[in-house]
């Protein structure tokens, strides 16, 4: 699944956006600039992630007051937000933008993003009428308490440079380029005797190299902006939040796509691709296994039918043809076929002379008998003689149950 990642521009009526097309959000397929209505077509599976330029941003360090939770109703974080952020902001904090870090908690401090709504909204909309809806917005650089990286970036004419890991928090400073904002950012590192590493755009590395007086190490505004699209962040909170099914969709999507090509998640993918296999050829095993033990059933229930009949040379349905082997040979012998006949020729053979009933019912294998008329005595006789032929007898007022099974 692709991701296609498009650099806002600062100023609104840039005629041409930059953009980063990615197969697994790592490596680059295409980047360049283009309008908005020409920027690649990311997949109907793919995402739009939009990337907010470091100048657009400004970072403010808030505690959430207890019982305020992040993920609460927007309207009450925000206004929770302006009101922790008044007295920092020069503008009104109704024209402003907020988002939360990710994992933001209450009673903890938390970085909170803030950039021009107005600004904002028009870039997302522009892209939203070319028929790049934008999933998720990121910032190019956020706070981070990892260890401290100088980045210098720009063009000759407007060089920046942007401090990251300062202090315990992970401050973040952006500072013209040059020699006293280098030594300012290396201070406050406070990285001890191990330089800060330091990273440059082609166009300005030269430069950067100059005022720092060491090497640096190539950094291109395709890498930066592929790993923005890899944080954790997403500032499309509150008025801008996810809506609609759509774009959590396409999130899913881009989850999905991160884990199945994200190099990261390679030992992943083979330990679950070996686990399916395994899976699978257990699977297998097993029912070859009853699959035989079913064979040999079959077969042994086959044998019994041509053993005892061997007239029966083909065997299509063991059972049935059992039956009809049986019926046949109770026809030819003259024989009860069990169950009611027996039952019948039974009791009709110890029956007293002249008794015969009135009714009778037979359900699974019990028979009743009603009418008969049977004295105490003659009851009980007819009892015992049913009895000897391995059927068991008993009165239950003017009915007559017989079973058969019945040890004599």
């Amino acid at each position: 699944m692709s991701t296609l990642i498009v650099f806002l521009p600062a100023h609104a009526g840039a005629a041409e956006l930059h953009y980063v097309l990615s197969g697994d959000g790592h490596a680059a397929l295409r980047h360049g600039s283009a309008a908005a209505a020409l920027l690649p077509a990311p997949g109907r599976a793919g995402e739009v992630v939009a990337v907010v330029p470091v100048r657009a941003l400004s970072w403010q360090r808030v505690e959430l007051p207890r019982g305020v939770r992040a993920n609460g109703p927007a309207p009450r974080v925000r206004a929770v937000l302006e009101g922790l952020l008044e007295e920092r902001l020069l503008d009104e904090p109704q024209s402003l933008h907020f988002a939360l870090a990710p994992g933001a908690q209450a009673g903890a401090p938390a970085w909170v993003a803030v950039c021009d709504r107005t600004w904002l909204q028009g870039a997302l909309q522009r892209l939203e009428a070319a028929g790049r809806t934008v999933t998720r917005i990121v910032p190019e650089f956020a706070p981070d308490a990892a260890p401290p990286v100088l980045h210098a970036l720009g063009t000759p004419e407007d060089p920046l440079l942007v401090a990251l890991g300062h202090g315990p928090a992970g401050d973040l400073l952006a500072l013209p380029l040059s020699a006293a904002s280098l030594a300012l950012a290396t201070s406050a590192a406070d990285a001890g005797t191990e330089p800060v590493p330091l990273l440059a755009e082609p166009a300005v590395a030269a430069l950067a190299e100059q005022l720092a007086g060491r090497p640096v190490q190539l950094h291109t505004s395709t890498e930066r902006w592929l790993a923005a699209a890899r944080s954790p962040w997403d500032l499309a909170q509150f008025d801008l939040a996810s809506s609609g099914r759509r774009r959590v969709t396409k999130r899913a999507g881009a989850l999905l796509g991160e884990l199945l090509r994200a190099p990261q998640w390679r030992a992943a993918r083979w330990g679950a691709g070996l686990l399916v296999a395994a899976q699978l050829v257990g699977l297998n095993a097993w029912a070859w296994k009853e699959r035989s033990a079913l064979d040999t059933r079959q077969a042994r229930v086959n044998a019994v039918l041509t053993q005892t009949f061997p007239s029966v040379r083909v065997v299509v349905d063991a059972p049935i043809q059992m039956e009809r082997e049986l019926a046949l040979l109770r026809q030819a012998t003259g024989s009860a076929s069990g169950g009611l006949e027996s039952l019948l020729a039974a009791v009709g053979s110890a029956l007293p002379e002249g008794r015969s009933p009135r009714g009778l019912e037979f359900a699974g294998d019990e028979l009743r008998l009603r009418g008969l008329g049977l004295e105490a005595s003659e009851a009980a006789a007819l009892t015992e003689r049913l009895r000897a032929q391995g059927i068991a007898a008993h009165s239950d007022d003017d009915v007559l149950v017989l079973k058969a099974g019945v040890s004599p």
